[in-house]
């Protein structure tokens, strides 16, 4: 539909020059041959009407798709996000993982549409004056040809250059994103700390990168030749035409026709500035979402491993663990201890209906430890056993659905307090809910 529009759009808009030229040439005869201006203006009365409906489905056509696109990229990303370790998410800022879900996802969008569904029309309107201008004469393919070439040659200079630029637009959004959401997570030692006006300044400073990284990019547009170039071809174009009109070679008709033609170019032109623009933004977001898509996670979900009740007998064999350092790149924020272990060489087993309780200094590794037995984290060495089965063998969904665990840090979900305390049980019955909470005081 986007194509089919595009072709029908650009050749009914070509039509419209040539038959003002076939008019110009009637009405300069003697006498003036009026009889053809009313079906002329019928003809193009007609032809628009149907250009607007080709316009309307290639437009249509442009965002359906691109909406189907953000729906797609926005359910894979979600479920990309769901499916990484703990050690992932505790490495990538919020902020930024917001940006990339929200802001870079809808770029993507905006890339399709309006940023392809324009240049693909524009393209066409290219397609269409080559196609037309030899009806008039041969050589009149020289302007507009010449126009090409160089309209191409300066847009792929000017994507190299934009290319970087629409990439440190995305990244400095991602970082006032980032400590947007850090301060407001935070507001409370912030507040405690009085450091209201030290972080001011901070996202002031991050702010003003944003401004600066837009203030280069608009610079470079305001650069970009292509108004130059219109300029020039519409100058060559009527000169030759003139002159081949001069020589008696085409009529005044002809002259007007292609000129009209050499109009097309102006929606090329105009577009150019801005909607290539649009496009290395998307492109920019999408090496974001997909950065953050594919980052592995060395967390093997296990589909296929062991589903059954689980008793609840767990041993550590010589386990050691520990955290991945901070300053790893996207692809290699796993769950591989990197840093300094904070647990080594631990053994002990916990009977079947046993109660254990382990006791420690802050930080000695006691919530790691607990951590380990449903693979929040995946131990650097040793075995985590689950009655007598590995950790790792268990199909992960299976192993967590069937361990409880309460956190020291309390996060509530925006919904019902009953909600919150069914969470791990969907479908829960009201006295199911009533019994847990009485359970957990």
């Amino acid at each position: 539909m986007l194509v089919a529009g595009a072709i029908g759009n650009a050749a009914l808009a070509a039509y419209v020059p040539v038959l003002t030229g076939n008019a110009f040439n009637a009405m300069i005869k003697l006498p003036p041959d009026t009889s053809v201006l009313l079906p002329l203006a019928i003809i193009i009365g007609v032809s628009q009407i149907i250009r607007g409906v080709l316009q309307l489905g290639r437009n249509f056509g442009a965002e359906l798709m691109a909406q189907y696109l953000e729906r797609d990229i926005r359910d894979e990303l979600y479920l990309s996000l769901l499916g990484k370790s703990m050690t992932f998410h505790n490495l990538q800022p919020v902020g930024d993982t917001m940006a990339r879900a929200t802001n870079d996802v809808r770029e993507v969008n905006f890339m399709f549409n309006p940023g392809v569904n324009l240049v693909v029309g524009s393209f066409m309107f290219i397609v269409m004056l080559l196609v037309a201008a030899p009806r008039y004469h041969p050589s009149l393919l020289i302007t507009p040809v010449i126009f090409t070439i160089i309209y191409f040659i300066a847009l792929a200079g000017y994507l190299k250059q934009l290319s970087p630029i629409t990439d440190e637009v995305r990244a400095t959004f991602g970082d006032m994103n980032t400590h947007l959401s850090e301060s407001l997570d935070g507001v409370e030692v912030m507040k405690g700390a009085a450091q209201e006006g030290a972080e001011v300044e901070r996202f002031v400073s991050n702010a003003r990168r944003v401004r600066e990284a837009f203030v280069r990019q608009g610079d470079l547009e305001g650069r970009y030749i292509a108004m130059l170039l219109l300029g020039a071809a519409y100058a060559g174009g009527l000169v030759h035409a003139l002159l081949l009109f001069r020589a008696g070679i085409i009529d005044l008709g002809a002259v007007i026709g292609y000129f009209g033609l050499l109009r097309l170019l102006e929606f090329p032109t105009f577009t150019s500035t801005w909607a290539y623009s649009q496009i290395s933004s998307g492109m920019s977001s999408a090496r974001r979402i997909l950065e953050l898509i594919n980052s592995e996670t060395y967390l093997d979900q296990n589909a296929s491993g062991l589903t059954s009740d689980m008793r609840g007998e767990v041993e550590f064999r010589g386990v050691s663990f520990a955290y991945p350092h901070p300053n790893l790149s996207p692809s290699e924020k796993g769950t591989r201890g990197e840093g300094e272990p904070v647990i080594e060489n631990v053994s002990f087993k916990i009977k079947q209906g046993q109660t254990v309780a382990i006791v420690g200094q802050t930080g000695a590794g006691k919530t790691s430890l607990a951590k380990l037995i449903n693979r929040t984290y995946d131990v650097t060495a040793g075995q985590v056993l689950i009655d007598g089965v590995d950790a790792r063998e268990w199909d992960l969904a299976a192993l967590r659905s069937q361990i409880s665990i309460i956190e020291q840090d309390i996060f509530l979900f925006s919904r019902s307090l009953s909600n919150n305390i069914a969470f791990g049980k969907p479908g829960a019955t009201k006295d199911e809910i009533i019994a847990a909470s009485i359970a957990s005081q």
